[in-house]
């Protein structure tokens, strides 16, 4: 079957791989039509019709400055979908992009599916009058969202499981040794902190400055940057001078002490490796800000293995807070054997449990995804 998948981000892109793969085991003659990043290239062998590089724009004055591009890659989309011979499209998150596009394929009468979920269950709750119009069937990756989606808009979805575990934990069982690892990058000198500060570059602007101030209060850590998929060396070099390793994040944080995370999917991902974090979110930090952000949130947290949980498992530092005098007082705690760490390191064991679902999520999809065709 021809299959056409978007994925508008770095996270997407991985999980919308896996998914690929999990489809061709399913379908064998399997041909894609993507956009995406080269994850999905890998497992495709050939170039996407959209990059993630040209399409991963957050904020209204970043979408406002790649309008032009944003629209050219539309256009692409809607041309795709229109073209010879699709069986289905496969959205992953991006809802913006992606609605606008599912809208196109029903039209035509092609099924849609929706693999992760557009955090709905937080803001811009309206979107789910258009997926219920447009999308056959979602697979969500929280449980919580199959509650979240039923009892609220009376629209099935599946729980399929988290991506995030089964990658991490491959990730953890063929990474570098630490000797390697801190061999390959010069960072013997001492324990690491490592830092996230985003995979687009308004967030790195926003939070490295930030970040980087509170590793300078620990001169006894190596404070080392997780660099994002297709961000330059240049990008970070207009903040701070600190090390920046590419294509390791998991290896990195498995092998740091602690981590200041910006909130998203690196929250949950530092989670399951099972190191401290701190979750940082700087944006344009005022208390005004941060007051309207709590009144249009519909949950009460922002960081995923908090709402997992249900409960605070890690510290959300947004906004106004996202100083480095309020991080430094989270997160020195989780420096040592504290009763703070070992709270965390408990509450990440919930997270897990809650997250477990027979089977992985992109097979458990790829298999419904088939039957329903």
């Amino acid at each position: 079957m021809k299959y056409v998948i978007i994925a508008g981000e770095a996270s997407g892109d991985l999980h919308a791989a896996h998914l690929m793969e999990a489809l061709k085991v399913k379908d064998p003659d399997a041909t894609f039509v993507f956009f995406g990043g080269d994850k999905m290239k890998r497992v495709a062998g050939h170039d996407p019709v959209g990059h993630i590089n040209d399409m991963a724009f957050m904020g209204f004055s970043e979408v406002l400055r790649h309008l032009g591009a944003i629209r050219r890659n539309l256009k692409l989309a809607h041309g795709a979908v229109r073209g010879v011979g699709v069986d289905a499209l496969i959205l992953i998150d991006y809802p913006s992009f992606n609605l606008k596009v599912a809208r196109t394929a029903k039209k035509a009468g092609i099924p849609v599916f929706y693999y992760i979920s557009p955090k709905v269950w937080a803001w811009k709750e309206y979107r789910v009058k258009q997926i219920k119009r447009l999308v056959d069937h979602m697979y969500v990756i929280f449980p919580f969202e199959v509650s979240y989606y039923r009892s609220r808009h009376e629209y099935e979805v599946t729980f399929v499981g988290n991506p995030s575990v089964s990658e991490v934990d491959n990730a953890l069982a063929n990474m570098q040794s630490r000797e390697d690892f801190l061999s390959a990058h010069t960072l013997r000198d001492r324990p690491l902190l490592a830092l996230l500060p985003g995979s687009r570059v308004g967030e790195i602007r926003n939070n490295l400055s930030v970040m980087t101030q509170v590793s300078e209060r620990l001169p006894q850590y190596r404070a080392v940057i997780a660099g994002a998929p297709g961000v330059s060396l240049d990008v970070y070099r207009r903040f701070t001078d600190l090390p920046v390793v590419y294509d390791s994040t998991l290896t990195l944080l498995a092998y740091s002490r602690a981590s200041l995370v910006t909130s998203g999917t690196a929250t949950l991902e530092a989670a399951l490796v099972g190191t401290p974090q701190v979750a940082c979110y700087r944006s344009n930090g005022s208390k005004m800000a941060y007051k309207i952000m709590k009144r249009i949130l519909k949950v009460p947290f922002v960081t995923l293995p908090n709402l997992i949980a249900d409960k605070e498992i890690i510290p959300e530092m947004l906004l106004h807070r996202c100083t480095p005098d309020l991080i430094g007082e989270r997160l020195f705690p989780l420096l040592s054997d504290t009763p703070e760490r070992r709270a965390m390191i408990k509450g990440y064991a919930e997270v897990r449990e809650r997250l477990s679902a027979p089977g992985d999520a992109p097979t458990n999809a790829a298999a419904d995804i088939l039957a329903r065709l």
